[in-house]
């Protein structure tokens, strides 16, 4: 910081550096309260179909292998007024049976658009280029919600030839924007009575009680009410538009949430390893040494001579080499900061797997201040 003096007068030095370091220092804004909680009953709902997309430049279903493809292409024929023997088999490769699933959003009205995911589920090679007919989409009752038509969008690109194959990203997904129709309206209710219950993300007891604080102070004293560590239950306006115009003002309040828990997340598959900035780490000390067995085989002929009458036998030779890699004791210190923790982690040296057993002894022994997350 740089003090400027502005003349002789010495308060008007203090009140400019005050203005100056309140100028520099961060803001401490929170969290926006739509982005703690949501509103209870507000919630999307799941639609699937069963479908099929036609156009395909030969990456669709081997119908002789995937049955249920040339079932579904019989009666759709039949309900377009066309007439197959059941037992004809058909040989098409630009057809493909696909599950359409789709997100219904809250408050959708009949005729609004939704996006639509299209996956396929026989063994086409590829969807690009396919169009999807049209395809009902249900709802956990069974009700028709939706109707889906249009063209795939498909992210990726891939040629085949003599044996060799080359794929860009998923060919066996895409989406239609805009590709469904909403056709019934699932009633979504603000509220019960004079109340309306917020869902907190996360329970968080201390989280809770700041958002409760937060909107007495926006509203007034009793208008908000924590239930438990995850609801709360605000009191709110009967009339319909002045309670969409309450619920606006509230979620639009900035919350400071409390520390998060301290966690280690670990993915065995991929050997990622991914922490929170409130994990810390006591003094420790750790020795990690790694085991390889290696077996080889090899095909050895035995080949009597020429005259000997004998016949030609081959055996199995194998060999197994066990190797014990040096694991000498390593001293950790003991960090608080997340940064501190990396380096501490990091001067051991270890290979991803290698540094998830390691956490897990950590957290074992008591050294590693966190709670460990296998996903």
């Amino acid at each position: 910081m740089t003090l400027i003096r502005i003349g002789r007068c010495s308060s008007c030095t203090v009140l400019f550096a005050g203005l100056l370091l309140t100028s520099l220092s961060p803001s401490a804004s929170g969290e926006r309260l739509k982005d703690l909680a949501s509103v209870q009953g507000v919630r999307t709902n799941q639609l699937v179909g069963y479908g099929l997309v036609f156009g395909l430049d030969g990456t669709g279903d081997q119908t002789t292998q995937t049955p249920f493809t040339q079932q579904s292409i019989i009666n759709m024929l039949a309900q377009l007024g066309t007439t197959l023997a059941t037992t004809q088999a058909l040989q098409l490769k630009n057809v493909a049976a696909v599950m359409v699933t789709a997100n219904l959003p809250p408050f959708a009205r009949i005729g609004q658009q939704i996006d639509v995911t299209v996956s396929s589920m026989g063994n086409a090679k590829s969807l690009r280029g396919g169009t999807l007919v049209m395809t009902p989409l249900k709802g956990a009752d069974g009700q028709i919600y939706a109707q889906a038509q249009g063209s795939l969008l498909v992210g990726g690109a891939g040629a085949a030839a003599s044996g060799s194959k080359v794929a860009i990203n998923h060919l066996s997904a895409g989406r239609i924007v805009g590709g469904a129709t909403v056709e019934r309206e699932v009633p979504t209710s603000l509220g019960q009575g004079p109340f309306v219950h917020y869902e907190m993300a996360s329970t968080d007891f201390g989280t809770t009680q700041r958002v409760v604080d937060a909107i007495n102070r926006e509203i007034g004293p009793g208008t908000a009410q924590a239930l438990d560590g995850r609801v709360i239950r605000v009191l709110a306006p009967e009339d319909a538009a002045s309670r969409v115009a309450f619920l606006g003002r509230l979620e639009g309040l900035e919350v400071q949430p409390t520390k998060t828990m301290a966690k280690v997340i670990i993915n065995p598959r991929t050997g990622s390893v991914v922490m929170n900035q409130t994990v810390t780490l006591d003094s420790c000390a750790v020795a990690h040494g790694s085991l390889s067995v290696v077996v080889s085989t090899e095909q050895r002929v035995s080949q009597p001579n020429p005259l000997a009458g004998g016949q030609t036998v081959t055996t199995t030779q194998s060999e197994i080499d066990v190797k014990q890699g040096g694991g000498s004791l390593m001293s950790v210190k003991g960090a608080v900061k997340l940064s501190d923790v990396v380096k501490a982690i990091n001067a051991l040296g270890a290979a991803p797997q290698d540094l998830l057993s390691i956490l897990q002894s950590m957290k074992a022994a008591g050294a590693l201040r966190a709670d460990l997350e296998i996903i």
